[in-house]
This record gives structure tokens, C-alpha cells and sequence, in this order.
């Protein structure tokens, strides 16, 4: 099997765009996933690899995962996996794969999580992994959010993004309009205590940017502003350690009903 040794290869170079411009991601409608974990939670999701690609001295590690693949390999010289890997360390695996489709019919979801400029990609990754733990099928990034589909997200997410439907929308008002149920944020103080709050029905979370908070515009749509009570003198939580708080919180319920 030929090995492509050149980092001025057009499949590299390519590969390469896909890794570091969210451009070429949206236009070209494909990603690259990197490490045997997310390659491995793509394919236990059902999901079709497009391109496997390994590096030449990891390729007999993932013989299984090949096989589960289906796909021949593309082999890339070690030093040329490098240049298209996100991470300073390399495993040696990586996929190509289309960017799954999101026709979210938001009016039919029982739950969604609304994300509002978030720009830090672990916390929007760590978000959509938590959504994913606790039963949240649907989540929708609005503008100055971090893209989804980066690496960094990617990695954060630890393979949640092919366990929900992700949307990157620019009018967050009108999806949670066409959402139609009940929003619900956290604030600082003020707020109902989580514990005793009413999540009952559908329920979409809005959560914002760690300091600026949601906007004040969709603030004033939420039905519902919840408190997570602290002690000592913790003013607030980590957006993405608030909102795993709150799914938790609605799973232990959805499991009692």
C-alpha cells in the first residue's frame, strides 16, 4: 500500500483546510474526526466513514477499527499526520465524514438546549457531551458560538455530537420561537431554586456566555430563570458545570415520572 509522504499532497492539503478553517467545513459539508475514541463513536452511532486515515507507524494498532470501517486505509508518513492532526500528540487515526444533516423539526422535541455566544469551544463541547448523557437529543448554537465541528469541540464532546441532532443557526430567537415550548435559564441569583422548579413539559435550555450571560432580548422569552443555590463565596458556576447540573436535574425527574 503507498504511503503519501508529502505534506503538499492535495488530499493532505485538503484534509489540512478541514482541520483548521470552519469555511471549508460548511462549505464542503465534511470533517475530520481524529483519535480512536471519536472514530470508534462514530462507527458504534451507525456512522459511514467517508476516508480512514492512519499514520504509518500507528496503522497495525487499529486493524479492528479498519475492519469495522470497511474503508481500505489512506497511510500518511508519520510526519505528514502530524500536519493535519489538531493535537500535539497524535494517535495515528483519523476519518473523514460527512457533516450529518440537521432538519430539526423543533416544534416535535421534547427537550433542547439553545446556546447563546458561547466562544469557548471545551465548554460548548462539554455542554453537548452532558446533553448527551442525560437525554437531550437536540441542541441549537446561535451566532458567536464556537463551531460545533472544530476539533477542539469535537474532542470536548467526546463523541456526543453522534448522539444528537446539532443545529448552528443565525436567528436563535426564531428557533426557539419555532421551538414553542417553555425556555429556561440560570441566573446567578434571583431565580427558583433548581430543586424545586418546574420543569415539567417541554423544556428548551438557553444558556449564554460565561460573564455576559444571555442577552437581555432572550432573557426576557425565558418562562423560567433557575438559581443553582452555592455555598461559601462562589458567585456562579462554570456555564458548562451549571448545565449538566440542570440536565441532571431534569433526567433524575423524567426517571421518577
Amino acid at each position: 500500500m503507498t504511503t503519501i509522504t508529502s505534506r503538499d499532497n492535495p488530499r493532505v492539503r485538503r484534509w489540512r483546510a478541514l482541520v483548521r478553517d470552519a469555511k471549508e467545513r460548511r462549505r464542503e459539508k465534511r470533517v475530520l474526526i481524529e483519535g480512536e475514541h471519536l472514530v470508534s463513536a462514530f462507527l458504534d452511532a451507525g456512522g459511514k466513514i467517508e476516508v480512514l486515515i492512519l499514520s504509518k507507524s500507528g496503522a497495525p494498532s487499529f486493524g479492528a477499527l479498519e475492519k469495522r470501517s470497511g474503508k481500505a486505509p489512506v497511510l500518511l508518513a508519520d510526519t505528514v499526520f502530524r500536519a493535519i492532526a489538531d493535537t500535539g500528540t497524535p494517535a495515528g487515526i483519523a476519518a473523514e465524514i460527512a457533516v450529518p444533516d440537521s432538519n430539526i423539526e423543533l416544534n416535535k422535541v421534547s427537550s433542547c438546549v439553545f446556546l447563546e455566544g458561547i466562544q469557548d469551544a471545551g465548554n460548548v463541547g462539554a455542554i453537548l457531551r452532558s446533553a448527551a448523557a442525560f437525554g437531550i437529543r437536540h441542541a441549537v448554537l446561535g451566532p458567536g458560538c464556537a463551531d460545533a465541528w472544530s476539533p477542539k469541540v469535537l474532542r470536548a464532546g467526546m463523541g456526543a455530537h453522534f448522539a444528537l441532532a446539532v443545529l448552528e443557526i443565525a436567528d436563535l430567537a426564531a428557533a426557539i420561537t419555532a421551538f414553542g415550548g417553555r425556555t429556561a435559564c440560570t441566573v446567578p441569583r434571583g431565580g427558583v431554586a433548581l430543586a424545586t422548579a418546574n420543569l415539567s413539559g417541554r423544556i428548551g435550555w438557553l444558556l449564554g456566555a460565561e460573564g455576559q450571560g444571555i442577552s437581555a432580548a432572550l432573557a426576557a422569552r425565558a418562562s423560567l430563570k433557575v438559581t443553582i443555590p452555592m455555598a461559601g463565596s462562589v458567585e456562579s458556576l462554570n456555564v458548562a458545570a451549571a448545565a449538566a447540573i440542570c440536565f441532571y436535574e431534569l433526567s433524575r425527574r423524567a426517571a421518577r415520572s
